[in-house]
């Protein structure tokens, strides 16, 4: 593609050969303002050149249509942009998100995304374990964080409540026979599980 700068249209390639690179500890190499041509409508933009950390000798191009943002506010928000597409390609790709729930139910999907997204902060984490010396610190926490919806404690105190209510409109019992059941099933639960109910109750 070519682009307008200096009233000559040109490659992104020549355009860089014909400018300075920036001087001193800057995030990019080189930044242009071109013009691009769309539909017969010019439109203003910026050409930001960052350089690649894994080959000095290459360069990547960024362009932005808002040129009133900063070149590093550019680079900044590109570097979140594409860690989500890669995400959205991992998912895609590896983990089937489009593919493996062909259910028309809007909870079935969003429990299928939600699941996919499940198996990739796994992989992430398993992945920071074989090649991360660090240490975990808040990534665990983090997912920890995301994973977590009710603790089991309140799970079981949702489930033993429906039970009790299904009891109570199936059988007809009374509030002191429901009493007297929930004691007698509370005195077969070990001692540590009683415990942790009473401190979730």
């Amino acid at each position: 593609m070519h682009y307008l700068c200096n009233g000559k249209m040109q490659p992104l390639t020549e355009i860089y050969k014909r400018n300075k690179e920036c001087r001193g500890r800057s995030r990019y190499l080189l930044s242009v303002e071109v013009t691009v041509s769309k539909d017969g409508e010019t439109i203003p933009a910026r050409v930001v050149y960052v350089r690649n950390r894994n080959n000095c000798k290459e360069y990547l191009c960024i362009i932005s249509t808002d040129i009133t943002i900063s070149e590093d506010e550019i680079v900044r928000i590109y570097g979140k942009r594409w860690n989500i597409e890669v995400f959205i390609k991992i998912c895609k790709s590896y983990l089937k998100l489009s593919k493996e729930c062909n259910s028309i139910s809007y909870d079935a999907m969003t429990a299928h995304v939600a699941i996919v997204f499940t198996r990739y902060m796994m992989l992430v984490e398993e992945n920071r374990q074989e090649t991360n010396t660090r240490s975990l610190g808040e990534i665990f926490f983090y997912l920890s964080d995301e994973l977590a919806d009710i603790t089991w404690i309140q799970a079981l105190h949702l489930l033993m409540q429906t039970f009790v209510n299904t009891l109570a409109d199936k059988f007809l019992l009374t509030d002191d026979e429901l009493n007297q059941l929930m004691d007698i099933f509370m005195a077969a639960l070990p001692k540590n599980l009683v415990e942790c109910l009473g401190k979730g109750a």
